[in-house]
Formats: structure tokens, C-alpha cells, sequence
């Protein structure tokens, strides 16, 4: 197979997946390495190609955000209130597309999340836990903002309330 068949291949199965498809699966799927899909979707997104990476593999065109209301707020809590946050959110509908925070040094730094489940929140927290690694936000003192969807109005506002009410939520932004 060539290269740029290949490529095709990478973009007709993000195309038709239900969700995130890891690189290790598209490896196996076209007989290459991990290391030769990372490079192949480089290319694509150089190329243009909406291909978004999240901790649970690859989405074309950024997953299930979809429609809906977005809304960036500025949150602070813990680690012990990581979990919790994205639970929360998920709980009252809604998803968190990502993280992003204001280093003094390399400025603003973001992470794809595309947590809308509990499931998500889980996978997340794993993968955290599995290798040691911290969240953006204890670069920055906990304070830190997330995008997310939300399907309309009524579960935008029931997310803020609920977020208000644990603590997490410092402001909203436009």
C-alpha cells in the first residue's frame, strides 16, 4: 500500500468511527507501525485535515462537540478535584473539549480533553494515573480554563450553577 493510500485509509476510518480510534488500532488495521500513523497524520493535519488527537486516540473533526453552545470558564481546584469537575460536567449534559493554561514562560498551553461521559472522565483520569503525569493546571497554581458544549441553554447554565456550587468555577468568558 502506498503512503497516500494509507492516508486515505486513516481519514475514511476516522470518518466512519463512533469515537476516538488510537493510533496502536490504526497501525494494526493497515499492517504499519504506531510510529508510522503519528507521522501519517502530521502530514494530514499539515495538509488541512481536521484530525484531532485526544487521550483516547484520534477524532476527525474534533468528535462529538458537534452543535451546541460553547462557553470558556476559568476554574481552579486541585487534583483531588479533577475527577469530580469533569464528572460534574458530564453529569449535567455537557462536554469538556480542553484544558488550557497561561505559562509565565511558553504562554498559553491547551490539551484536547473531549471528555462527555463519565466514561471519558475515567479514561482520563487512567491515564494520568498510569503514567505519573500531572495535569496542565498545576503549572499554573490550579487556575486553569476549559471549553465546553453544551447541547443548549438550559444545560449550559444548569453546568455553571453546578460548577458554581462545588467551588470550581471563577468566571465566565464569552
Amino acid at each position: 500500500m502506498t503512503a497516500v493510500r494509507r492516508r486515505d485509509e486513516i481519514l475514511q476510518t476516522l470518518a466512519g468511527a463512533s469515537g476516538p480510534v488510537s493510533a496502536a488500532a490504526l497501525a494494526a488495521c493497515l499492517g504499519v507501525s504506531r510510529q508510522v500513523v503519528v507521522g501519517d497524520v502530521a502530514l494530514l493535519r499539515a495538509a488541512g485535515s481536521p484530525i484531532v488527537a485526544t487521550p483516547r486516540g484520534y477524532v476527525l473533526g474534533g468528535g462529538q462537540e458537534g452543535g451546541g453552545v460553547r462557553c470558556t470558564v476559568a476554574c481552579r481546584h486541585g487534583l483531588d478535584g479533577l475527577l469530580d469537575e469533569l464528572y460534574t460536567v458530564a453529569d449535567c449534559g455537557c462536554g469538556v473539549l480542553d484544558v488550557t493554561v497561561e505559562h509565565p514562560v511558553y504562554g498559553q498551553l491547551s490539551g484536547q480533553l473531549q471528555v462527555f461521559s463519565r466514561y471519558d472522565a475515567d479514561v482520563f483520569w487512567n491515564a494520568l494515573q498510569k503514567n505519573g503525569a500531572q495535569p496542565l493546571c498545576s503549572l499554573t497554581g490550579d487556575i486553569h480554563l476549559h471549553t465546553l458544549v453544551c447541547p443548549d441553554e438550559a444545560r449550559k447554565a444548569r453546568v455553571l450553577a453546578a460548577l458554581e456550587e462545588k467551588g470550581y468555577l471563577m468566571g465566565l468568558e464569552k
